[in-house]
């Protein structure tokens, strides 16, 4: 059942970072693709050029694609905020959950079973043990995390009930970019590309969350994965899905960076100073969160080769510094 080449796939939320580089290395393996994004947070110009684009609510225009021949759905569409989550539970529950449900419905009414669907390290929660495994108590802290469970949790039903093959990916940091696409967001939370606005003087420095933590230079630990290994994870995923059967994966690079690590690593490739300033803690960050990506290099055959930090770092740069100045990010 699993995907085959020059197969039709949806792409739900492919103007968007993760989805639109996935699309991109689709529409380069030969698939023919079609992506639908209501272009809230997406950008347009991040969709390939060489695939389908339906603007629009992810459940008006789903029929429509569903219908042409689809032998595959790659799932990214959701809200992702934290903050946002926390304060507006009702887009999460609505938007994540709710839209995914009524995708899963019309999957199963035009006879789609093959689906890839982009989950979240956040459904572990805040975890007591690294690396973190698959096996490893599920503990949100978040209605984003509790969403993106849940959606998991409805995928398992379904494939036990209905026969849908799917694999969830849970991530953990994704960054860096891959040709034209990197992140781009209106509102940005991912410590690379705010440490490389800082380069660009679209911001005057980069806020350092505690330097006290017990890790070898105080500062978090987090593990990277490059956005076009990640992508590389989908397409294995959906070309080797089964009838019945719902995987799960963590995808990470297996190593971990500090925050200080990182800033080092954007000078050392920007040529910028980078001024940091310490602040105190946040609340309810863990001192150190990396991925055990076994269970997808022993089961999928997946390998990340491109999630050294430098190259990482480099290729964010590439993309970030076509980007401009502050004006760009001011409009923003």
């Amino acid at each position: 059942m699993g995907l085959v080449e020059g197969g039709h796939v949806l792409v739900t939320g492919g103007a968007g970072y993760v989805g639109s580089v996935c699309a991109a290395v689709l529409c380069e393996q030969g698939y023919r693709v079609t992506v639908i994004d209501d272009l809230s947070t997406g950008n347009r110009e991040a969709v390939p050029s060489a695939a389908a684009f339906l603007e629009g609510d992810v459940l008006d225009r789903a029929p429509e694609a569903l219908a042409d021949d689809c032998a595959a759905v790659f799932h990214f569409a959701a809200k992702s905020l934290v903050g946002e989550s926390v304060e507006s539970p009702d887009i999460y529950w609505h938007g994540n959950v709710v839209t995914s449900l009524q995708l899963l419905d019309l999957m199963r009414a035009h006879g789609v079973d093959n689906l890839v669907f982009s989950s979240t390290a956040a459904c572990y929660g805040e975890p007591e043990e690294v690396p973190i495994t698959e096996e490893m108590p599920t503990a949100p802290t978040n209605p984003y995390g509790a969403s993106k469970l849940s959606i998991d949790q409805i995928i398992t039903s379904y494939a036990h009930a209905y026969g849908l093959g799917a694999t969830s990916l849970r991530y953990f940091n994704v960054a860096g970019a891959y040709g034209a696409t990197g992140e781009n967001r209106v509102v940005e939370t991912h410590l690379i590309p705010l440490v490389l606005q800082v380069a660009l003087d679209a911001r005057e420095q980069i806020m350092v969350f505690g330097d006290d933590w017990p890790t070898p230079d105080g500062t978090c630990v987090r593990d990277y994965i490059h956005i076009r290994d990640l992508a590389d994870a989908h397409l294995l995923a959906a070309r080797s899905n089964s009838p019945g059967t719902h995987r799960i994966f963590n995808l990470g690079s297996g190593d971990g960076y500090s925050v200080q690590q990182v800033i080092d690593t954007c000078r050392d490739v920007t040529g910028h100073a980078i001024p940091a300033v310490t602040a105190p803690r946040r609340a309810g960050d863990p001192a150190t969160l990396i991925a055990s990506s076994a269970r997808a290099i022993n089961e999928l055959g997946w390998a990340p080769t491109r999630s050294d930090l430098h190259t990482i770092v480099s290729d964010a740069w590439a993309f970030t510094s076509r980007l401009g100045d502050r004006a760009h990010f001011a409009r923003r």
